[in-house]
């Protein structure tokens, strides 16, 4: 149960990473960019809205479309060991001794625990899918999980940079309390994604925040450039 439990937060915690990456980033670079070509933080955030919204069904799609073809490969999976079981049995209960020859038990036990096996159709089609094909039976609407999960943390990371543009008229100005709220948020995100993913935390939220920042200032030139305008 436990064993469970552990894959389930993981799979959240990945959810929840993908969707405020992309959140923290694109509106932030898509308000610093209109911020270079307007003056008006309403222009901004019309446009920031419309690519939230754009942005977190694109990215819960595509959660979705993961999770139902991760489904789809698992289940195609199992169906191909249960005929392998009925048709070539003997060859099934050979790979269930490789399994256990890899963890150095006598080829007697090998038999032993290949036979016993073989007792039960599905315990062994499960065996072997978790330890011939490394696959793990998906959640039950693990697929719509995770395009809610990416959807909502991407509207979140989304809002962030948008924010100061709700309470300040003139974009320039809202630009860089925006940048300041932005840059904070993608130091701690950096830092906490390392930390779950098991990287080195500091380098890793200055890394998020570099890519962030220069996203941003890229579309803050080019659009200054386009537009005519004074850098």
């Amino acid at each position: 149960m436990h064993h469970e439990h552990h894959l389930k937060s993981s799979d959240t915690i990945r959810d929840i990473v993908i969707g405020m990456s992309d959140g923290l980033t694109v509106p932030f670079a898509l308000a610093a960019g209109l911020s270079g070509a307007v003056n008006k933080s309403g222009i901004v955030i019309t446009a920031g809205i419309a690519e939230i919204i754009a942005g977190s069904i694109a990215m819960g799609l595509g959660g979705f479309l993961a999770g139902r073809t991760e489904a789809d490969h698992y289940n195609s999976e199992l169906k191909r060991e249960y005929e392998e079981i009925e048709r070539v049995p003997e060859q099934e209960k050979l790979e269930v001794k490789e399994v256990f020859a890899d963890f150095g038990l006598s080829a007697t036990l090998q038999d032993q625990i290949a036979d016993e096996m073989a007792k039960d159709k599905d315990k062994w089609v499960d065996f072997m899918m978790r330890y011939e094909l490394g696959l793990e039976k998906p959640e039950a609407n693990r697929a719509t999980q995770s395009a809610v999960t990416i959807g909502i943390s991407y509207v979140v990371g989304g809002i962030i940079p948008l924010s100061p543009y709700f309470f300040i008229p003139d974009s320039q100005i809202a630009l860089y309390y925006s940048c300041a709220i932005t840059m904070v948020c993608l130091f701690v995100f950096g830092y906490f994604k390392s930390k779950v993913t098991g990287q080195p935390e500091i380098s890793g939220a200055f890394k998020v925040l570099f890519i962030g920042a220069l996203a941003a200032a890229a579309a803050f030139v080019m659009a200054k450039l386009i537009s005519g305008g004074k850098m």
